[in-house]
C-alpha cells in the first residue's frame, strides 16, 4: 500500500515527490478470506432447502434463507406483489426472486391468522424465557389456499452481552409426509370396509396382517424422519451473525486471529454437509413411505375387486389369481426370507369358477406353507407354485414347500374340521378350503414324504363348473 505527496521547496515550488509504502499482503489475504467466509454463509442460506430465518423482538424477519423467500413469492399475493413492484414485473408474469423481500414482514403477512398467532406467541415466549422450542409440528394455511406442514425448531438470538434480541429458527417442510399419513389413514379405512363387504374371514385376516406389517414399516420411516429433524442443532448457527456483528470493523483480525472466528468456516462447511446428508436421508425415507402406501393401495384394490364378485362364476386368469394370493402374503413371505418360484405351463386357458373361493384356498395354502418354512429352521426356504393342465379339461395348482413336512398319520386327518398342529391354529382353514374346492367340482389333496421333507398341496379345478 503506497501513499505519494508533492515535495515543495521553501518558495512553494514542486521540486519532486516523496512517498510511504507499507507491505499490506497480509491485509489483502485477510480481506480475501473475509469475502470467502461471507460467501460460505450466503451459500448456506441460498442453498439449504429448509427455511432458515432470524427475527427481531417484534417477530419481524431480519434475515431469511432464499428457499423460504422463493416459496412466499410463489404462494403469498402480498409478497408476490411486492416483488413485482420492486422488479417492475408485469401483472401477468411471475416476478423473479428478490433477496431480502421478507425483511420487515411478519408471519401475519404470510399465513392465516390462527397459525401466525400461534407462531408469534411461541416466539414471544422464547424471547421472554430463553427456552427454545425443538421439533414442533406446525400447520400453515396460505393465502393461495394451499396448506403446508412443517417441523420447526426455534432458539433465542442473543447479542454480545447475552441479551435476547430475537429468535432464530429453521422449519423443515413435511407436507408430503403428512399427506402420506392422511392417505394411509384413508386407505386403511377403505381396507376395513372392503374386508367387511367381502365376507372372507380368512382372506381379510391375511390382508389386514399384511397391511399391519407395512404400517410398521411406515411408522419406522416416520420415526426416523422425525428423529433426524429433531437432531438438528441450530444453536451454534444462530451465534454466527451475532459474532460477525460484534466484530464488525475488525473482521479481518477476527477471522485470522480469534479462535472462534477461525472455526466458523469449518463449522459452516460441516453444517452444509449435514444438511445435504439429512436431505438425502429424508428423501429416501419419503420414497420408501410412498412405496409402502402404494403397496397398501394395491392390496385394497385387489380385496375390493374380489369383494364385489363374491359368489359369481366368471372366467379368470389363473396366473392373476396366484399373483393376488401371493400379494396378500407378500410381507410375511419377505419377512421370513421365503423364496417364491413360479412354474406355470404356457398356454393355460382361462377357467370358469368363483374366483372368490379360489383366492381363499390359495391364500390359505400359501400362508400354511410360509408357516411350515419358518418353523423348519432351514436357511433356504423355498415355496414353489406350479400350474399345469391335466387330463379331463382340468387345471392343477400345486403349492410346494421344503418346510417341516407332514407325518404320515396326519395326512388322513389334515382336512378334518378342528385339526391343527399350530399353537394358535383353529383347524378351519384347510377344512373350509377342501369344502370350497369340492363345491366347485374340484379336489384338494396333500402329500408329504414325512417330517422335515416338505409338503405338496394340489388343487385341481375343472375348466367349466359342474352342472347343478
Amino acid at each position: 500500500m503506497t501513499s505519494k505527496l508533492p515535495w515543495y521547496d521553501k518558495n512553494g515550488n514542486i521540486v519532486g515527490t516523496f512517498g510511504i509504502s507499507r507491505d499490506c499482503t497480509e491485509l489483502v489475504l485477510l480481506q480475501q478470506r473475509l469475502a470467502y467466509e461471507e460467501q460460505l454463509l450466503r451459500t448456506l442460506l441460498d442453498n439449504v432447502p429448509d427455511s432458515i430465518y432470524f427475527k427481531d423482538r417484534e417477530s419481524r424477519f431480519v434475515r431469511v434463507s432464499r428457499s423460504k423467500e422463493e416459496k412466499e413469492i410463489r404462494r403469498c399475493p402480498k409478497v408476490r406483489a411486492l416483488a413485482a413492484q420492486r422488479t417492475n414485473t408485469p401483472p401477468d408474469q411471475e416476478p423473479p426472486y428478490v433477496p431480502g423481500i421478507l425483511v420487515g414482514l411478519t408471519d401475519f403477512d404470510l399465513i392465516d391468522e390462527e397459525s401466525a398467532r400461534a407462531a408469534y406467541e411461541d416466539e414471544q415466549r422464547i424471547i421472554a424465557t430463553g427456552e427454545p422450542i425443538i421439533g414442533k409440528v406446525e400447520k400453515q394455511e396460505h393465502p393461495d389456499g394451499s396448506v403446508t406442514w412443517s417441523i420447526t425448531t426455534k432458539v433465542p438470538w442473543r447479542d454480545a452481552d447475552g441479551n435476547i434480541i430475537g429468535i432464530v429458527g429453521i422449519s423443515k417442510d413435511i407436507t408430503r409426509l403428512k399427506e402420506a399419513e392422511q392417505e394411509l389413514e384413508k386407505v386403511h379405512k377403505q381396507l376395513v370396509e372392503a374386508s367387511r363387504w367381502a365376507g372372507m374371514a380368512e382372506v381379510a385376516t391375511d390382508v389386514l396382517h399384511n397391511v399391519g406389517n407395512v404400517l410398521t414399516s411406515v411408522n419406522i420411516s416416520c420415526a426416523l424422519v422425525a428423529e433426524r429433524v429433531q437432531q438438528m442443532d441450530l444453536s451454534n448457527l444462530a451465534r454466527i451473525p451475532e459474532l460477525i456483528s460484534q466484530n464488525m470493523g475488525r473482521l479481518d483480525e477476527f477471522f485470522a486471529s480469534d479462535p472462534k472466528g477461525r472455526r466458523i468456516p469449518e463449522y459452516l462447511v460441516a453444517v452444509a454437509r449435514t444438511f445435504a446428508e439429512q436431505k438425502e436421508f429424508i428423501q429416501k425415507e419419503l420414497a420408501r413411505l410412498r412405496q409402502y402406501i402404494d403397496h397398501i393401495k394395491e392390496i385394497v384394490a385387489m380385496q375390493q375387486n374380489y369383494a364385489k364378485v363374491a359368489g359369481v362364476i366368471e372366467k379368470i386368469d389363473v396366473t392373476q389369481l396366484i399373483d393376488d394370493a401371493l400379494r396378500v402374503n407378500e410381507a410375511a413371505l419377505q419377512r421370513h426370507d421365503v423364496k417364491v418360484v413360479r412354474e406355470i405351463e404356457p398356454g393355460i386357458p382361462e377357467i370358469l369358477v368363483d374366483k372368490h373361493k379360489v383366492l381363499q384356498i390359495l391364500v390359505n395354502l400359501i400362508r400354511n406353507a410360509k408357516y411350515a418354512l419358518s418353523e423348519s429352521g432351514k436357511s433356504e426356504r423355498l415355496l414353489t407354485i406350479r400350474v399345469r393342465r391335466v387330463e379331463g379339461d382340468n387345471v392343477q395348482i400345486q403349492v410346494i414347500d421344503n418346510g417341516i413336512g407332514i407325518p404320515p398319520e396326519n395326512l388322513t386327518k389334515i382336512f378334518s374340521h378342528g385339526f391343527t398342529t399350530k399353537k394358535d391354529g383353529h383347524g378351519f382353514g384347510l377344512h373350509s378350503s377342501a369344502l370350497a374346492a369340492r363345491d366347485m367340482g374340484g379336489t384338494l389333496v396333500a402329500w408329504s414324504d414325512g417330517p422335515g421333507k416338505g409338503a405338496t398341496f394340489t388343487l385341481t379345478l375343472p375348466m367349466q363348473p359342474p352342472k347343478r
